[in-house]
């Protein structure tokens, strides 16, 4: 049976919310969602889970200072139960993952190195852990830390004996290849210093968390193919799906609990095709 008649047949409980020939969006959670995708079906992931901040303190937001409270969803429920929560999701990723198949986790400090451990655990092979410097990244209102100016990116791959997608000479060479003038045939290093969304990026409706586009364009060519099929089981402002639309030839699901996430992901595609 066809990938496509598998998924048809193993999602009769959850409908899709938006369906194009490109992308699937669910609203629901992404546990229950998972669970109906046949085993070894994705060749990517990009996962950006809840950070669990929102914990009645202050942040600074275009000078302002402002709450930092995003929503239910973003509420811890404690060491134990948040760290269950994330071995709960990345269990359900390794199992849809091809052998070949890749996961980026994003998070910060108060969630990285859960995931980290539990990637480790479940016998992932850590490729790298990136971290994307935020140069615009607001200050630190309390003056008690550091201010935290970026986010670490862990890149992993399901079995340590496939070969796994890397575009290293897109990386070397693309157009966005950090240095390119200085130094045309220079790796890419694991420090990647991309602003924070832009505005333009956010008319369609924002999301706390979102992922400037440039992020995710980056970690879409570097690790699919034409035909990937990529899964971003937290989808927020759709950032993910976006970069997919954009590049061409690959496939998206994305999975959000809130229908007005998905509703501005709507939108951002939507835009991208009155302008092809």
């Amino acid at each position: 049976m066809e990938p496509s008649a598998l998924l048809t047949k193993a999602l009769h409980v959850i409908k899709p919310f938006y369906k194009t020939s490109e992308t699937t969006l669910y609203n629901g959670s992404c546990l229950e969602v998972m669970k109906m995708f046949p085993d070894d079906y994705v060749d990517m992931i990009f996962a950006d889970p809840p950070y669990n901040l929102s914990n009645n303190g202050i942040t600074c937001h275009a000078g302002k200072m402002v709450s930092v409270n995003k929503g239910n969803w973003d509420k811890s429920q404690g060491f134990a139960k948040d760290l269950e929560f994330h071995k709960k999701w990345i269990f359900e990723c390794r199992r849809i993952l091809k052998p070949s198949g890749t996961i980026w986790i994003s998070g910060t400090n108060h969630s990285i190195y859960q995931c980290g451990f539990l990637l480790q655990e479940m016998n992932f092979h850590v490729l790298n852990d990136i971290s994307w410097f935020k140069p615009n990244a607001a200050p630190n209102l309390a003056c008690t830390t550091f201010a935290h100016s970026h986010e670490t990116l862990l890149w992993a791959k399901k079995d340590k004996k496939a070969k796994h997608i890397f575009n290293y000479d897109r990386m070397k060479n693309g157009d966005f290849a950090e240095d390119k003038i200085k130094a045309p045939n220079k790796q890419m290093r694991s420090v990647w210093s991309i602003p924070t969304p832009a505005p333009d990026e956010k008319i369609f409706g924002k999301h706390p968390t979102q992922k400037p586009l440039a992020l995710l364009t980056r970690i879409v060519l570097a690790s699919t193919n034409d035909g990937s099929l990529i899964l971003d089981p937290f989808n927020g402002g759709g950032t993910t799906g976006v970069a997919a639309k954009i590049i061409g030839n690959r496939k998206y699901i994305g999975i959000d609990t809130e229908k007005s996430y998905i509703a501005t992901t709507i939108k951002r595609l939507e835009n991208i095709l009155t302008h092809e």
